[in-house]
């Protein structure tokens, strides 16, 4: 198959290398990877199994590639591309065809290797410790700071002060903020007592970690799924996105669709009279990307296989007052799904 690749992510799954301004061109046997002079020592470097071409021009040395080998047609993900960034490159090639195929890289890798696998055990891990970081901060000097301060600590201890990136811009909220699935930091400060989730993960090796807890704030702050809460409307809530999680995970199979699996946590929270709070799909894949393939929705007809890694995170979202979400990365194995 003939592509052309743009994303900087399924650029390095290709060659083992990625800069952020880099065409990508496969054609039969020969690939290309054409970059401007910032990243050609580099690349030439780093690069496995590809032809390096400096250009300060990409999309016109794309072209004279394209022309010299002159292939019929050629795949593209329409997701990877502006608008103006395409009509540049086809512009002056009006008899090739250009085959868009969306997701066309997150396809191709959304069955995991067993390397792939021993680096997403390792960023969960490490995304494991991390927590346990934010959680020794928390219990010391933590309280009485804002959630600004907060989500500062936690980018600090993820990323263990600098040594490795995070998946994404983690999310600390508190009590009432908790109920914005993706809440942004406030000047809201943390009290005993109060209600705290945390939504966060690293990269190992480019490849991402992602985790969610929801804690009652306490001295010897621990972010297990062992939680107690003194009201008993976040008791249950609790208990229930609980029982949600764990129950997709236990009966997750592969073979399932991903719409399926997202009913086996559901169902739980809608039994419990709470599945209008239930307002985003029970998970995502995570590989390269901390949101790919598979997606574990209602409105998933893609079936999970061994080797897939994606999250279980169910949750639940009363506005103005809490918001809970429990969340593992998993990966199907032996047709069933074990936490990473």
């Amino acid at each position: 198959m003939n592509y052309i690749l743009r994303d900087e992510n399924a650029l390095y799954y290709e060659c083992g290398y990625s800069c952020d301004n880099a065409v990508f061109i496969s054609l039969a046997d020969e690939k290309f990877f054409i970059t401007d002079s910032r990243y050609t020592v580099e690349a030439k470097e780093k690069i496995v199994g590809a032809e390096v071409i400096e250009a300060s021009d990409l999309f016109a040395a794309a072209r004279r590639v394209l022309r010299s080998r002159n292939p019929l047609k050629v795949v593209y993900d329409p997701k990877e591309w502006s608008v103006k960034a395409f009509e540049a490159l086809r512009k002056k090639l009006p008899l090739l065809h250009f085959v868009p195929k969306p997701d066309f890289s997150h396809l191709k890798r959304v069955v995991k290797t067993k390397e792939e696998i021993e680096l997403l055990k390792r960023a969960a891990e490490l995304g494991r410790d991390g927590f346990e970081k934010f959680a020794d901060y928390l219990s010391l000097p933590g309280a009485d700071k804002s959630e600004k301060r907060l989500h500062f600590e936690a980018k600090a201890a993820m990323s263990f002060f600098g040594e490795y990136d995070l998946s994404f811009d983690p999310i600390v909220a508190i009590n009432a903020n908790a109920a914005k699935p993706h809440a942004l930091p406030t000047d809201k400060v943390l009290k005993n007592g109060d209600l705290l989730l945390v939504d966060a993960g690293l990269k190992y090796r480019r490849y991402c970690s992602d985790r969610t807890r929801t804690v009652f704030v306490k001295d010897g702050l621990e972010f297990s799924q062992d939680q107690h809460f003194k009201d008993q409307k976040v008791q249950k809530a609790y208990d229930l996105v609980r029982a949600a999680h764990d129950r997709a995970i236990e009966k997750a199979r592969s073979g399932m669709t991903g719409a399926q699996i997202d009913a086996l946590a559901r169902e739980v929270i809608e039994k419990g009279g709470m599945g209008k709070y239930f307002v985003h799909s029970t998970g995502h894949g995570v590989g390269l990307d901390i949101h790919e393939m598979p997606y574990i929705s209602s409105k998933s007809a893609m079936r999970v296989e061994d080797g897939m890694v994606f999250t279980i995170e169910p949750g639940i979202y009363l506005p103005g007052e809490f918001g809970i979400r429990i969340e593992d990365m998993v990966v199907m194995e032996d047709g069933r799904a074990k936490i990473l």
